[in-house]
């Protein structure tokens, strides 16, 4: 009975997290209510509340789950045979170019809900900064040069291009950083 229970709340979170998430990336974060999130999950308001506490809350999840599965394809990547350069990329096409792809090239509203997010969940982006410095460092050896590394990564995408320019200026970079 217990299990049950916690596979019909674990799918009723998924329904919910996936709506947040089509709202979000389409009317974006200030235009997105609990209401809209409601009725595409064909759920009601007090149940999204049993969920969530705010809808701060609901969309800090939402970015959440979209990193908590690059963090798996990432730790694979780690584990995998192949070249510190293979490596990177890899871990990067993770962190990096995946995310950027659903959240910034494929969805209007994308940048503005990641941007409210830093800024009304500022530890889950300190998290997802940890972890990828930890994946970064595993690759690179040092914090130093990881951090480094990140710093120039970050500076790649200021002019927000498109997944292809992306790749290729992240290619040139892991060039530089990797010598195998």
């Amino acid at each position: 009975m217990q299990k049950i229970f916690f596979d019909r709340d674990a799918a009723r979170r998924r329904v919910i997290l996936d709506a947040a998430r089509d709202c979000i990336l389409k009317f974006g974060y200030a235009k997105s209510s609990l209401e809209d999130i409601a009725k595409q999950a064909a759920v009601s308001r007090p149940l999204i509340y049993r969920k969530f506490k705010s809808k701060e809350e609901i969309f800090g999840a939402v970015l959440e789950d979209l990193f908590e599965t690059q963090y798996r394809v990432a730790e694979h990547a780690l584990a995998k045979p192949g070249s510190r350069r293979e490596k990177l990329m890899s871990v990067y096409e993770a962190l990096l170019l995946a995310p950027w792809r659903e959240l910034i090239v494929n969805a209007p509203m994308g940048t503005e809900f990641y941007e409210a997010c830093r800024r009304v969940t500022p530890d889950i982006d300190e998290r997802r900064r940890k972890i990828q410095l930890k994946y970064t460092q595993a690759v690179l050896g040092t914090k130093e040069v990881s951090e480094v590394f990140m710093l120039a990564v970050d500076g790649l995408t200021h002019d927000l291009p498109a997944t292809k320019v992306l790749r290729r200026r992240l290619k040139v970079l892991i060039d530089r950083f990797v010598r195998d």
